[in-house]
């Protein structure tokens, strides 16, 4: 659904990213892992539409993109949970959901029961701020306002990161059921190995901007695997 090959990007004039090749295919997680500062989030924010490539070919449905907004992104399909959250504060739950209106035609702009239903605590909590909730349950929303929006691709960006284990397991529940449904793809940067492991369906390793390990999850091997990224993050 969503393919990339040979990107590359700057920001002024430092290259960040080396010919980065890249599929996420409906009914299936792709996991881009690596240590911090390797270029994950900024492949992220170039496949959203946030930053600009330099080079290399983007396409969704097998169409493809030029330089293409966020929004523009957003209105094809493709929805993005940054890393960090980026709820709004002083908004309340529902108000934050209802952002995901934005791209989306005036008769669809409701709140799909399934999203309560995978996460039952922003019902619980729909009239509090945001700011009022803890890190797990801002980012169940973060994640609940990109499904709004309703995705065909859908980026994720550690949604782990500083997250209690309970709500973790509940939002690989929310991922996999996701993935299970068959007609969404999904693309995961995440640190936490057993959790992308369980999840992924096909892994893009990264150091310093390039692949150094890729392909399905058939064709790996867990051991060398997790190994390698514990001695990138070592080093």
């Amino acid at each position: 659904m969503l393919e990339a090959t040979n990107l590359t990007l700057h920001y002024g004039g430092s290259q960040i990213l080396h010919g980065i090749d890249i599929i996420a295919r409906p009914g299936a997680v792709t996991c881009v892992m690596g240590s911090n500062g390797v270029g994950k989030t900024s492949l992220m924010n170039l496949l959203a539409g946030r930053h600009p490539r330099s080079g290399g070919e983007l396409s969704l449905d097998g169409k493809p993109l030029g330089r293409v907004s966020a929004q523009a992104m957003a209105r094809m399909g493709v929805g993005y949970v940054p890393q960090g959250r980026a709820i709004f504060p002083m908004l309340t739950v529902r108000e934050n959901l209802e952002t995901g209106f934005a791209c989306l035609p005036r008769a669809e702009r409701a709140i799909p029961d399934e999203i309560f239903e995978s996460f039952p605590v922003l019902a619980e909590m729909a009239h509090r701020r945001g700011g009022d909730l803890s890190g797990g349950q801002q980012q169940q929303l973060a994640i609940a306002r990109a499904l709004i929006t309703r995705p065909r691709v859908l980026l994720l960006d550690e949604p782990t990161e500083g997250i209690q284990p309970n709500i973790i397991a509940q939002i690989g529940r929310v991922i996999a059921a996701l993935r299970d449904r068959g007609d969404m793809a999904i693309v995961l940067v995440e640190q936490f190995f057993d959790f992308a492991w369980d999840l992924g369906d096909a892994f893009l390793v990264m150091e310093r901007g390039r692949a150094v390990v890729q392909g399905p999850k058939e064709r790996l091997s867990r051991d060398d695997l997790h190994g390698l990224l514990a001695g990138h993050q070592a080093a």
